[in-house]
């Protein structure tokens, strides 16, 4: 078993919606970048939707994504997992959403990359959230993982393109 610890928030402050994953990954940690895995199609995605490719630098991937009003972090701040499973999570610990939120007040929704986020952060976030931030909307899309193997690219998009149809796309 393995203490994995995940990274900063990516966001500027004036942040409309809050991507947020589990934890990084086996090779996320190893490379120190969100979605670092290769068949993850996470950067794909955001290729269409904020013009942040994957064969782009990993900067300027941050760039765009954040140009975009996208902010990007984990529900968990760490936690023991061998592996990469979000089933495999064992004793986490919540980023501080509280201080995120506050330094983040033009944050409209959340959106989760996959059931496993939105169960982290309704089991560990949620009970100590004010009104203000419970309030706000949640949209659990399908996990960009390889893992999550039963539904197709295609399908994936969609479901991202509708959550996301708001934001501009980055140059």
């Amino acid at each position: 078993m393995v203490n994995c610890v995940g990274f900063k928030p990516i966001a500027q402050r004036d942040a409309r919606v809050l991507i947020l994953g589990s934890l990084p990954g086996a090779e996320s940690l190893k490379q120190v970048q969100y979605y670092a895995k290769k068949q993850n199609s996470f950067w794909k995605i955001m290729g269409e939707l904020a013009g942040a490719f994957p064969d782009l630098s990993y900067a300027e991937r941050l760039r765009r994504l954040k140009e975009s009003g996208i902010a990007l972090w984990d529900v968990c701040a760490s936690a023991f997992r061998p592996g990469s499973l979000d089933a495999a999570i064992q004793f986490p610990v919540p980023n501080n959403f509280a201080g995120f939120f506050e330094s983040h007040r033009r944050i409209e929704f959340i959106c989760f990359n996959g059931q496993p986020a939105h169960r982290l952060f309704q089991r560990y976030v949620m009970p100590d959230m004010p009104e203000k931030i419970s309030a706000l909307p949640r949209i659990i899309l399908p996990s960009t993982s390889p893992a999550h193997a039963g539904m197709r690219y295609e399908q994936k998009l969609s479901r991202w393109r509708e959550a996301l149809k708001g934001l501009k796309k980055a140059k």
